[in-house]
């Protein structure tokens, strides 16, 4: 009985040792900070955000307001993810916006959270067009940007790919 418990857990281990691992070109895209540079192209991509969600989410909007768009969940074991959009003004006139995505999984989301998180950017940059749910790798490489350490407020997830904040 042991041995076999034991067997299961080295197999399952086995499995989410190979789940974290991301393209990383994917990963670049996620970590870019997503930085709008006036108030007019702002609001396209706060427009472009929402619609992104929308489209996206499997758990209902419970809040949109110009700074913040957040679903619901996650839910107890599930491997859908919870999202949370947040704008933030910057002194110089521009503003930030940011992406979290969250789930409750034992076995990782579904979609990966950098793959969304990098979904999302390329979106709302108006740089790819967005299926929802793919889950498939972003189309383009990513523009130029700043080293990943240089990006403020943004959280790196552990390489399980269950949570990611940006």
């Amino acid at each position: 009985m042991k041995k076999t418990l034991l067997a299961v857990l080295c197999v399952a281990a086995a499995g989410c040792s190979t789940q974290g691992q991301v393209d990383p070109n994917v990963m670049q895209i996620a970590t870019t900070p997503l930085t709008c540079s006036n108030k007019a192209e702002c609001e396209v991509w706060w427009q472009r955000a929402h619609t992104w969600v929308t489209s996206h989410a499997t758990y209902a909007i419970e809040a949109s307001t110009d700074t913040l768009i957040q679903t619901a969940g996650p839910d107890g074991g599930k491997r859908a993810l919870a999202y949370q959009i947040t704008r933030a003004a910057n002194p110089d006139g521009t503003a930030t916006i940011g992406f979290a995505a969250h789930c409750d999984g034992a076995m990782g989301c579904k979609p990966n959270p950098w793959e969304a998180g990098a979904d999302f950017k390329q979106y709302v940059r108006g740089a790819a067009a967005s299926a929802p749910q793919t889950g498939a790798k972003p189309s383009q490489p990513a523009p130029a940007t700043t080293h990943p350490e240089a990006s403020q407020g943004q959280s790196i997830p552990p390489t399980n790919g269950e949570a990611l904040s940006q």
